[in-house]
């Protein structure tokens, strides 16, 4: 299934590629368009990951420059089933994560750099094994080769501004066509939710609180980063917007066009979910390194409720922390 969606994607990206240089230089420029997109395919298909992470300035971490964080993955990833992902980091403020590759062998997470300071270890647990889930469920490959097309089409459609309107280029339908083409970026963003369901997240949701044992923790997490995402903007995805449904919440600051195709469920629903999978648990909160014992619950944005951030010594890594127990107080990422 997977493999026949990620097909129909590519098929419909590559017509839509298509048309927009039909729209730009007629039959002449539809081959070109077709000949760029042919080409961007393979490109896509073994260099997307690299193009994605270089996008966001994402740089790798290894246990000696980044110990808890990349033994959060690396256990993670044991519990998991899944080889060892590459792991990185995004300098930005705005609270995030996404994870990317064409395969579980192949496989990358990034957190950002204000997601690893503002979460806990059970938080930042929780967040990448929804991402870890996504490397299961194989969906990076669809995520980042949808990224990659979707966003060129965005810039041919802007190309076509500058070049569209000329009578030397053989456009059919002239500078209607050129308008034509200029909307298509936003309906490449439609497209990208269409081919990125929704229901995906909620599955990643529900696999990554398996994986982590700690749906509540999770619940948690897609709360502080959905309100960092409102307050603190991400640049780099304003500016690519394609890429949007890369990570656990929209990154987008809501002002823009682009956050009317809304690649995420709603924020509030994804939390009802995974409290509703914290009654299955029993509320224990037992799981990955859990200690079994049911904590006391604190509100969160939307009237929800989830686990208080723990005290370091009692997070499922072991000790940490600062305290009693003498240890550095570093944070999860180094």
């Amino acid at each position: 299934m997977n493999i026949m969606r990620t097909a129909m994607l590519i098929a419909a990206l590559t017509a839509l590629f298509m048309g927009i240089g039909y729209l730009i230089g007629g039959s002449s420029g539809m081959m070109i368009a077709f000949v760029i997109a042919a080409g961007m395919n393979v490109f896509s298909y073994w260099n997307s990951d690299k193009m994605v992470l270089s996008m966001y300035g994402a740089h790798e971490v290894d246990e000696r420059s980044a110990p808890e964080y990349y033994g959060i993955v690396r256990d993670l990833a044991q519990r998991a089933g899944l080889p060892m992902p590459k792991v990185y980091v995004i300098d930005s403020a705005q609270p995030n994560a996404f994870a990317t590759g064409r395969n579980p062998q192949n496989a990358a997470v990034a957190a950002s750099t204000g997601l690893l300071q503002v979460l806990n270890r059970d938080e930042i647990a929780g967040v990448m094994a929804h991402e870890l889930a996504h490397v299961k469920n194989h969906d990076t490959l669809t995520m980042t080769i949808t990224a990659t097309l979707a966003g060129a089409i965005s810039m041919l459609a802007n190309f076509a501004f500058f070049f569209g309107g000329n009578r030397e280029n053989n456009n059919p339908l002239g500078f209607i066509g050129v308008i034509v083409a200029a909307i298509v970026a936003p309906l490449a963003a439609m497209l990208v939710q269409m081919a990125v369901s929704r229901t995906r997240e909620y599955s990643a949701d529900r696999l990554g609180a398996e994986i982590c044992g700690k749906p509540r923790a999770l619940a948690s997490a897609l709360a502080k980063i959905a309100r960092g995402a409102e307050h603190i903007p991400n640049e780099a995805a304003e500016a690519n917007p394609a890429s949007a449904h890369l990570f656990i919440i929209n990154p987008l600051s809501g002002q823009r066009m682009d956050n009317l195709f809304s690649t995420h469920p709603n924020t509030e629903n994804r939390i009802a979910a995974l409290m509703a999978m914290e009654a299955e648990f029993g509320g224990s909160g037992a799981g990955f390194g859990g200690s079994g014992r049911a904590n006391p619950r604190v509100d969160l944005p939307g009237g929800f409720r989830a686990a208080p951030r723990p005290s370091r010594s009692q997070g499922p890594w072991g000790q940490g922390g600062s305290g009693s127990n003498g240890s550095s107080g570093r944070g999860p990422w180094g």
